[in-house]
C-alpha cells in the first residue's frame, strides 16, 4: 500500500514539475509580470530538472545507457521546442563536463605511469607506441581523404544562393576573424616536437597540455622499470591506488550523465536551432553522411584484428560516443572511453591507458574528414579550383595539424585555418560554416572517440593483452 501510494506521489509530482515548467516556458511574459524574468527561469529551469530526475529514478527502469540516450532525445526536443530559453539548464551540463575534466589530467598521468611501469621492457612500450602511431597516422590520413572524395563528388558548394552566403559572411565574419586570429604564425614542426619535451611538469599538469603531461608520465614509468624493485614498488603502488580513485570518481560522475547530456544537448539545439542545417543543407548532409560512413568501418577493424561482432563492438562503445557527442571533447570523454575500453571491450589496463591518452591528444579522424569537406566546399562556393597536388597538401596538412592540438570543442577550426591559409583558400570562407560548426563538432568528436577505441583494441589484440567479453565475440 505505501508503495503504491508512493508511486502515486511521484507520478503526482512528475506531472506538476513537467506542466508548470513547460507552462512557464511557453507563456508570453505579459502574463507573468507579477515575478521576475530570473525567478521564472530559475523556476522553470529547476523543475525541468526535477522532472528529469523523478522520470529516470522513480519511474523509468532502465539501464544507465538508456537513460543517457533518453536523456539526449529530451534534450533534442526540449531544444527545439523552447529554442535559447532552454540555455538556463546548461549549468546543468556544465557542471557535469567539469566534474569530468576535473580527473582527466590526474588519471592520465597515473594511469600512463603505472601502464608504462608494468609493461616493464622499455623494447615493448616502443613497439606498442609504434602501432598505435601507425594506426592513427593511417586512419586519419583515410579519414581526410574519404572526406575530399565525398567533397569532389556530390560538391557542396556549387549552386549556394548568393544571398545566403552573404548574409552568413555578415553574421560570421567577427568570429571568423577572432578564429583566425588566434592561429597567428604557427609553430613550425621542430618546435612542436621541441614543445612535447615538459620545462616544467606542474606547469603542464597545471595548464593540461596533455602531450607534455603523456611525455612525462611515461618516462617516469619508463624510470621506475630501471630503478631498484623494493623503491620502485611503493610509487607504483601510489599511482595504481590514486588510478583506481579516479576511476570511482568515473563511476560517480556518470550517475549524473543522462542530466547533463539533456543539459548540454537541449542549450546546443536552442542555441543554434535547426533553420541553419536547410541553410547548407548539402553541406551538413555530405560531412555527416561521411562521419556515419567512418563510424561504420571501424568494427571492421575490431572483427579483423579482434574477432568481435560488428554490432556487438557498436552497441559496447555506446557509452563513451554519446558522451563524447554531448561534450565535443576528446579529453573530457577520455574518462569514460577507459572505462568503455576496460569493462566493456576486455582491453588490458596497460594498453588501455597509453594508447587513450595518446589517441585524445593526436588522432582526429572525425576532425580531418571534417576539414577535407570544409575546404573543398569553400573553395567550390569561391570558385577556386583545387588540382591533385592541393589536395594531397590538405591529406598531409590535415594529418600533422592533429598532432599536438588540444582535444576540445571547437579546436578543429583552428586545425582548417591552418590548412586554408596553406593551399591559398580565402580564410575569411570559414564565417560561411561557422552556423553549422557546433553540431558538426559533436558527430566529428563521436568519431574521434570512436577510432580511439578501436586503436586499443587493434593493438590489444596484436599484443595478446585482450580479453573481451562473451557479448562482443562473434
Amino acid at each position: 500500500m505505501v508503495s503504491r501510494n508512493l508511486s502515486v506521489s511521484v507520478i503526482i509530482a512528475f506531472i506538476f514539475a513537467i506542466t508548470v515548467s513547460i507552462l512557464l516556458y511557453v507563456l508570453p511574459p505579459t502574463v507573468l509580470t507579477f515575478l521576475p524574468a530570473t525567478a521564472i527561469q530559475v523556476i522553470r529551469g529547476s523543475l525541468l530538472i526535477v522532472a528529469l530526475i523523478l522520470l529516470f529514478e522513480k519511474l523509468l527502469n532502465i539501464q544507465l545507457l538508456n537513460k543517457i540516450l533518453l536523456g539526449l532525445f529530451l534534450g533534442l526536443l526540449a531544444g527545439i521546442a523552447f529554442q535559447s530559453h532552454i540555455s538556463e539548464v546548461k549549468p546543468v551540463g556544465t557542471a557535469f563536463l567539469r566534474l569530468i575534466q576535473m580527473i582527466v589530467v590526474p588519471l592520465v598521468l597515473a594511469s600512463l605511469i603505472v601502464g608504462t611501469a608494468s609493461l616493464g621492457d622499455p623494447k615493448k612500450l616502443g613497439r606498442i607506441g609504434i602501432k598505435t602511431f601507425t594506426f592513427y597516422l593511417t586512419t586519419t590520413a583515410v579519414a581526410i581523404t574519404i572526406g575530399l572524395l565525398l567533397a569532389n563528388v556530390f560538391r557542396p558548394g556549387s549552386g549556394i544562393d548568393p544571398q545566403v552566403q552573404a548574409q552568413l559572411m555578415q553574421n560570421y565574419q567577427g568570429l571568423a576573424t577572432e578564429k583566425i586570429s588566434r592561429v597567428g604564425g604557427g609553430a613550425g614542426v621542430m618546435e612542436t616536437l621541441l614543445n612535447i619535451i615538459p620545462t616544467n611538469p606542474a606547469d603542464a599538469l597545471s595548464n593540461a597540455r596533455m602531450l607534455q603531461i603523456i611525455f612525462f608520465a611515461i618516462f617516469t614509468g619508463i624510470a621506475l622499470t630501471v630503478v631498484p624493485k623494493e623503491k620502485a614498488q611503493p610509487v607504483i603502488k601510489f599511482f595504481d591506488g590514486f588510478n583506481e580513485a579516479m576511476l570511482q570518481i568515473v563511476h560517480m560522475a556518470i550517475k549524473l550523465a543522462p542530466y547533463g547530456v539533456f543539459a548540454l544537448i537541449a542549450d546546443a539545439v536552442g542555441s543554434f536551432g535547426l533553420a541553419i542545417i536547410f541553410t547548407l543543407f548539402k553541406y551538413t548532409v555530405v560531412t555527416t553522411a561521411g562521419l556515419v560512413l567512418l563510424t561504420f568501418i571501424y568494427p571492421i577493424f575490431a572483427k579483423i584484428f579482434a574477432g568481435f561482432s560488428p554490432w556487438q563492438y557498436l552497441k559496447a562503445i555506446r557509452p563513451a560516443q554519446v558522451i563524447a557527442f554531448s561534450t565535443s571533447s576528446s579529453s573530457a570523454t577520455l574518462p569514460v572511453s577507459m572505462e568503455v575500453a576496460e569493462e566493456n571491450l576486455g582491453v588490458s589496463n596497460n594498453i588501455a591507458s597509453f594508447v587513450l591518452p595518446l589517441g585524445a591528444t593526436v588522432n582526429m579522424d572525425g576532425t580531418a574528414l571534417y576539414q577535407g569537406v570544409a575546404s573543398v566546399f569553400i573553395a567550390q562556393v569561391y570558385g577556386i579550383h583545387l588540382g591533385i597536388t592541393d589536395q594531397l597538401t590538405i591529406v598531409l596538412m590535415a594529418t600533422l595539424a592533429s598532432i599536438g592540438t588540444a582535444a576540445a570543442p571547437g579546436v578543429g577550426l583552428l586545425m582548417l585555418v591552418m590548412i586554408l591559409k596553406q593551399v591559398g583558400i580565402p580564410l575569411e570562407g570559414i564565417a560561411l560554416i561557422l552556423s553549422v560548426d557546433r553540431l558538426l563538432d559533436m558527430f566529428r568528436t563521436t568519431v574521434n572517440v570512436s577510432s580511439d577505441l578501436t586503436a586499443s583494441v587493434v593493438v590489444a589484440a596484436t599484443e595478446k593483452q585482450l580479453t573481451p567479453p562473451e557479448a562482443v565475440k562473434l
